[in-house]
């Protein structure tokens, strides 16, 4: 689904007014669409909604939501901030209705936006739409500010309760949820700048396309849950394509099962992982293999840890490497170069560290080769005939991986079309040369870069990670979760992507899928536990469950 821009929203409506689905059309079901998701925020009528406007098209899906709400049975109120009341119809037909209305002009200090705030069960933000940036007017700031006020002491007391041995008392009412309307008023669409005056929303209902500003900070963290409501635009065409992947284009992309399926069926993924200070990252990429379904998974690995490795997992298969205690050298590759042919997908670089021999390592695997070229000292000697070559199965860099690669001089060049690579923000400073500060800033167009210049996939992980292909296209992946922040999370991303590559899955999508199902399946976790205290193991545990719950 595409992510667009203020001006591209302007222009899709434009467009769609000229066609005939008139703005009228368009609002009415706009603010349906928030009325209908609201019902599920608010207990069975009559519950309480407050309902906040603003003077444009954002206002007026907040005026047809509260229509809907008031005939479906709900206590509405309707607090405005300004508006024109000459020509609004959704307007005029909530007065005829009798729905409260109330203006804040009118409010003395805010009094009663005070009481109607304690009183909610639900508070729809339909202040402020895309077409707004820049500071909030002091007034509607001064109006955000007594709506928080009011929310504080209910959000303190719900906290004290629940500290409480006594349990709530009778009678009590949780804290009312914040809805926002196309996005929290005070962000920027584009930028994803926030005024410190905005409220912070539980539930944003995004109209159309989902917003470029709502996947960035600091304005994402004002968002809350996000959702899509379908206004009736034609899918649009964008010459650069940046989009947010969707439950629904994973679960089309998965790998089927069929029932007449054996191990071979679902492939055979080969990780070359591990060295003596990370024993368990290897194990972690091979776990997260199998739980998003491949049929085999080998793990080469030094001979010096093993029998470590071995014992903390059952199901993997072994390729013992020469090493020097536990570190990869040159020689792993004569192993290496009988078996590769056998694999659909390998994974480099989860605990590979850092060692000089095993960098040496990594270059001769990419150059496809057991060993160089070498030529004898002295005049009129032929030179050796080269070291047998092989060809490299869909390939996945990550961790030790890409930083051996950054020292390698014009590495991008040794690399096999697609690669997959996974950095973190700083292992593609490194990759780039550049201050990781640079990588943050500008997330989206530096990934996309340099999947084109280095005809790669490029995974740039963190909050609300970016897929970018070589042919421009670039995908976020809809989840932030502090929970994520652990060590070994990143070895399960991986490995789910090389158990997808190694199921026939192209690269690109084995990407989006894999860092798909590792967001959710973090979500999952979160929903039961909070934002701290994952394990990286029991992420991987959850990856069945997160393909299961994208099963129609």
């Amino acid at each position: 689904m595409r992510l667009v821009t203020a001006e591209e929203m302007r222009q899709e409506e434009q467009a769609a007014n000229a066609a005939g689905l008139t703005y009228a059309m368009m609002m009415e079901r706009a603010g349906r669409a928030v009325a209908q998701v609201a019902q599920e925020y608010v207990a069975a009528p009559p519950g309480k909604v407050l309902v906040l406007v603003g003077p444009g098209n954002n206002g007026g899906d907040g005026l047809v939501a509260a229509h809907y709400l008031h005939v479906w049975g709900h206590g509405v109120t309707v607090y405005i901030w300004r508006r024109n009341v000459a020509e609004d119809a959704n307007l005029a037909r909530l007065q005829q209705e009798g729905v409260p209305i109330l203006w804040a002009g009118q409010d003395d200090e805010g009094r009663e936006l005070a009481r109607l705030t304690g009183e909610a069960d639900l508070i729809v933000d339909a202040l402020l739409g895309t077409g707004a940036s820049g500071p909030l007017r002091e007034d509607l700031r001064a109006l955000l500010s007594t709506v928080k006020g009011a929310l504080a002491p209910q959000h303190l007391e719900t906290r004290a309760i629940r500290q409480s041995s006594t349990g709530p008392r009778p009678g009590h009412r949780p804290p009312p949820k914040v809805l926002a309307v196309d996005l929290p008023s005070g962000l920027n669409a584009d930028t994803g700048e926030i005024d410190p005056g905005a409220l912070p929303a539980d539930l944003t209902i995004t109209l159309a396309y989902p917003k470029r500003g709502l996947f960035l900070f600091p304005g994402a963290a004002y968002v809350g849950e996000l959702m899509v409501a379908d206004i009736g635009l034609a899918p649009g065409e964008a010459p650069e394509v940046l989009e947010v992947t969707t439950a629904q284009e994973v679960a089309a992309w998965l790998p089927p099962r069929p029932l007449q399926a054996h191990k071979g069926t679902f492939g055979k993924a080969l990780i070359i992982a591990g060295s003596a200070n990370y024993i368990g990252a290897p194990c972690l990429a091979a776990e997260a293999a199998y739980r998003v379904g491949a049929g085999l998974v080998t793990l080469a690995v030094g001979q010096a840890i093993h029998p470590v490795v071995a014992s903390k997992i059952s199901e993997a298969t072994f390729l013992v490497l020469p090493d020097d205690l536990g570190a990869l050298v040159p020689d792993a590759l004569r192993v290496l170069a009988r078996h590769l042919g056998q694999y659909n997908a390998v994974l480099v670089g989860p605990g590979l560290g850092r060692e000089k021999a095993t960098g040496e390592f990594l270059q001769a695997l990419l150059r496809g080769r057991e060993g160089s070229v070498t030529r004898p000292i002295g005049f009129a000697v032929p030179a050796q005939d080269p070291s047998p070559s092989f060809t490299l199965p869909p390939l996945v860099l990550d961790a030790d991986g890409l930083n051996l690669l950054a020292e390698i001089p014009r590495w991008w060049e040794l690399l096999p079309p697609h690669t997959i690579l996974t950095p973190h923000p700083g292992e593609m400073a490194r990759l780039l040369g550049r201050p990781v500060a640079e990588i943050e800033a500008d997330r989206w167009n530096i990934a996309r870069q340099a999947a084109q210049e280095w005809g790669c996939v490029v995974v740039l992980k963190g909050a609300f990670t970016v897929v970018a292909s070589p042919a421009g296209q670039t995908t976020v992946i809809p989840f932030a979760n502090p929970a994520l922040a652990t060590a070994g999370t990143g070895d399960v991303l991986a490995g789910a992507m090389v158990g997808l590559l190694a199921q026939g899955l192209a690269p690109h999508r084995a990407a989006i899928c894999g860092a798909y199902l590792h967001g959710l399946a973090g979500e999952l976790w979160r929903k039961q536990h909070g934002p701290r205290g994952l394990l990286a193991h029991e992420l991987g545990a959850l990856l069945p469950q997160a393909c299961q719950a994208l099963a129609p």
